[in-house]
């Protein structure tokens, strides 16, 4: 029989050939063997899994939670194999996911964190104008910071105004269009880039002073730095606008301008649910209830129908 180690593998790369990307349930589940291997337990107890997914005693309980269900996925499929195997049971551990509220960037707001961004030091280098070419990126497009991060020269298309995202979430390939202005603000920040740059240097569109991209945890750092700086969180908040509030913001405004031009709303939702890259059109939905502005556009809407019905 297998060892759970060899097990572990299998299954990363069984789930891998089905699409998933792995990256942190491959970290947790490293992470669990060595616990296991460390109790001389060679196949999983529902007593174990709830040890190692409680460890870290000072984590939030949706923490707990994420490393149990990461647990459980795993023995579903040990279990077919090893029949001592033991699932933890969905309701031990319960956790219900709340959204964080929304931040809805006003142009202002974001006009000044561009502007911060261009002053990082050193003055005039790469950095700013990268972290000023990213976070316009993300309020014009509506892309997770991973999808941004990842894009490459051959991905931003500027001739045709498109972008290519590929290997995203859920492992879909989508193309994004682009705006005549954003276009322009691109072929200038390349044009510079290169100016600034001495090869070798990654095939990512953006990048640092090093040649290479970003790191997701770098870029988080920054922009709290940024945040801080012009206003948008005070000197000790822990809690605040975050960098996936752009895509908020970008779906919202598209929303509002389909209003606006007396559009039916919920036929276009799979248009933007394409556009953001979503798995499943449920996930747009939301967009609909997380703006006061939207829900009026809404509720103006249904007023107006009411009137018409005989």
């Amino acid at each position: 029989m297998k060892s759970l180690k060899q097990t572990a593998q299998d299954y990363i790369r069984m789930r891998r050939h089905l699409g998933f990307k792995m990256r942190h349930e491959e970290r947790r589940l490293r992470r669990f063997v060595s616990f296991m291997e460390l109790q001389k337990a060679s196949y999983i107890t529902t007593k174990l899994a709830l040890k190692w997914a409680t460890e870290p005693a000072d984590a939030q309980r949706a923490t707990w939670a994420e490393r149990l269900m990461c647990v459980r996925v795993f023995a579903r499929y040990c279990s077919g194999a090893d029949p001592r195997t033991e699932v933890p049971p969905v309701g031990i551990l319960p956790f219900r996911p709340q959204r964080a509220t929304p931040y809805l960037y006003s142009e202002e707001e974001i006009r000044r964190l561009m502007k911060a961004a261009r002053c990082l030091a050193p003055g005039g280098g790469l950095k700013g104008l990268t972290y000023c070419c990213l976070f316009g990126l993300l309020t014009v497009t509506g892309l997770r910071i991973s999808e941004v991060l990842a894009l490459t020269r051959d991905d931003v298309d500027l001739r045709n105004g498109l972008l290519t995202i590929r290997g995203a979430k859920f492992g879909k390939t989508r193309l994004v269009p682009l705006h005549a202005s954003a276009c322009r603000a691109l072929a200038r920040y390349a044009q510079q880039r290169d100016a600034l740059l001495n090869p070798p240097y990654a095939a990512n569109f953006l990048l640092c002073a090093s040649g290479r991209p970003p790191e997701v945890s770098t870029v988080r750092r920054v922009f709290y730095q940024l945040s801080r700086r012009t206003g948008l969180r005070g000197p000790s908040d822990r809690r605040g606008p975050r960098l996936q509030d752009f895509r908020h913001r970008c779906a919202t405004e598209i929303l509002l301008k389909w209003y606006q031009a007396g559009e039916d709303v919920e036929r276009r939702l799979p248009v933007l649910s394409t556009f953001l890259g979503h798995g499943h059109i449920s996930e747009t939905f939301w967009y609909l209830s997380g703006s006061s502005a939207l829900l009026e556009q809404a509720a103006r809407r249904l007023e107006s129908r009411w009137k018409v019905q005989p």
